[in-house]
């Protein structure tokens, strides 16, 4: 590869690097904020919580109407349009006059912010196959794993010069240099051959037993770092006593292990192979989670719950990549529709499952751990039932 092949490739997997961060960088950013927010719109604590689930929904929702676009219209329209939502909707956000218009209006900011989530992974399909689309979503994981440690941190060190609404400032010149960029960088990766009528191709893909498994494992792991994301504050604080900055490190260091597996993964899935490196990452959660059950029903010593969280965060770096590049290993042609159910399904299985981990209250442990450890197990029992005769990658890819 030349020097300006190289320099190209490079600018173009920053971009979409970029793109994928804007989902949790919405969703966190603000989060140091949130006490100050509620004062000035004179809002509940219940109704602040409802402007991050609102979030939460655009991004889900959001990607469901970019995937079946951009594979009509092309990666680059879609895209540009969703940015210029996104920066129009978190100028917006930054002079909400009360709570529930903020509420709204992150519901569209999450739709906007989608879009780039979507059409970044669609690109990265219509520019590689097998190992190689493998690789690539390895080094978009390191984002998807670096993002939501560093966004509450920036946006703290945000607030020492300004207030709440800075932040979304923030966000909006964020999305502006995102569609500058977008516009400037990256090309259209779909041909105009290969486009088709606004495609009603969901029906097909959820009928495609293998690419469903696929799907479904993704989402059901995806649900368990949720539950260890909601879950582990009042697990590890209000009952092993850890400090805020204790409960810091454990997260850093848990989003470290996520990131390090991804890296070993896009370093090892030309020779493994990634249903290998799939299944790897299934068992490992499995065996985290088993870990973290144990030790709640045991009563075990911290050390113990820490390492099989540990092990749970990790194995998910195996998880996401590879489970992204087997689902679309097949479905190049609508590859933006099937990026679209495949994040669709992350948001919307752990918004609907992880909540659960927090059934016990603040004093109990057991529901976060019933709920860790059964998750991993079900998506390797549908993995195994709906991938059975599934074509592996090819390692050479």
């Amino acid at each position: 590869m030349s020097n300006d092949a190289a320099g190209r490739q490079t600018r173009f997997i920053v971009l979409l690097a970029a793109l994928v961060a804007l989902g949790p960088l919405s969703i966190d950013g603000y989060l140091p904020g949130l006490p100050d927010l509620a004062g000035d719109l004179r809002a509940g604590a219940a109704a602040t919580q409802l402007t991050i689930t609102a979030c939460l929904a655009g991004l889900a929702i959001g990607q469901l109407i970019a995937g079946p676009l951009s594979d009509t219209y092309g990666r680059r329209r879609p895209l540009l349009a969703g940015l210029a939502l996104y920066t129009i909707a978190s100028a917006l956000c930054a002079v909400a006059p009360d709570v529930r218009t903020l509420i709204g209006l992150r519901l569209v900011q999450g739709i906007g912010g989608a879009f780039g989530i979507v059409i970044a992974n669609a690109m990265v399909r219509d520019r590689t196959s097998g190992t190689r689309t493998a690789r690539l979503f390895s080094a978009l994981t390191l984002i998807t794993g670096l993002a939501p440690v560093f966004a509450p941190v920036l946006g703290g060190q945000l607030l020492r010069v300004t207030a709440w609404p800075g932040i979304f400032v923030s966000l909006a010149v964020l999305g502006a240099v995102m569609l500058a960029a977008s516009a400037a960088g990256l090309p259209e990766t779909r041909s105009s051959a290969s486009r088709r009528p606004l495609p009603a191709v969901v029906g097909q893909l959820l009928s495609d037993r293998v690419f469903t498994g696929y799907v479904l494992a993704n989402g059901l792991v995806f649900a368990a770092m949720f539950a260890y994301i909601s879950g582990s504050p009042f697990v590890l604080q209000e009952i092993h006593g850890l400090s805020p900055q204790q409960y810091s490190a454990v997260f850093a260091v848990n989003a470290a292990g996520l990131i390090a597996a991804a890296q070993i993964s896009g370093r090892l899935v030309a020779r493994a192979g990634a249903r290998v490196l799939l299944l790897a990452g299934l068992l490992g959660a499995t065996a985290g989670g088993t870990t973290v059950l144990g030790a709640v029903l045991a009563r075990a010593p911290l050390p113990v719950l820490l390492i099989g969280l540990f092990v749970l965060v990790s194995s998910v770096g195996l998880v996401m990549p590879n489970a992204a590049a087997q689902a679309l290993a097949d479905h190049g042609g609508h590859a933006g529709s099937a990026a679209a159910l495949l994040g669709f399904s992350q948001f919307m299985i752990g918004g609907a499952l992880a909540p659960l981990a927090g059934a016990g209250g603040a004093t109990d442990a057991l529901p976060m751990g019933i709920i860790v450890a059964v998750l991993p197990a079900l998506a390797l029992l549908t993995l195994g039932v709906l991938t059975r005769s599934n074509r592996v990658i090819p390692r050479s890819a």
